[in-house]
């Protein structure tokens, strides 16, 4: 079960907002689903992240993921000191 995590930063610029997380091994943000779709990245440490019926770990060295709008997915840090950003416009899919 991950442990919900609220942002170290949050920038919004031009509509769009940007979230960085920094989380410990187990924290993050638990299953849910929002109506925007957004890139989640991560710069430091790792991180898996969740949807229905896949799963993926990334790093600072994978592409940002496009998570898309109106599916659940949850992202979890795999070790101390990860830190992952979210991008999103809400009000846009």
């Amino acid at each position: 079960m991950t442990i919900m995590v609220t942002p170290k930063h949050q920038v919004t610029y031009d509509g769009a907002t940007v979230n960085v997380y920094h989380a410990n091994k187990g924290e993050g943000l638990p299953k849910h689903i929002h109506d925007y779709s957004h890139l989640t990245m991560c710069h430091s440490g790792s991180c898996i992240v969740r949807k229905e019926g896949k799963e993926m770990i990334f790093d600072k060295n994978t592409q940002p993921i496009n998570l898309v709008a109106n599916e659940w997915h949850e992202i979890e840090a795999l070790e101390d000191g990860t830190v992952f950003v979210n991008v999103f416009a809400e009000g846009k899919g």
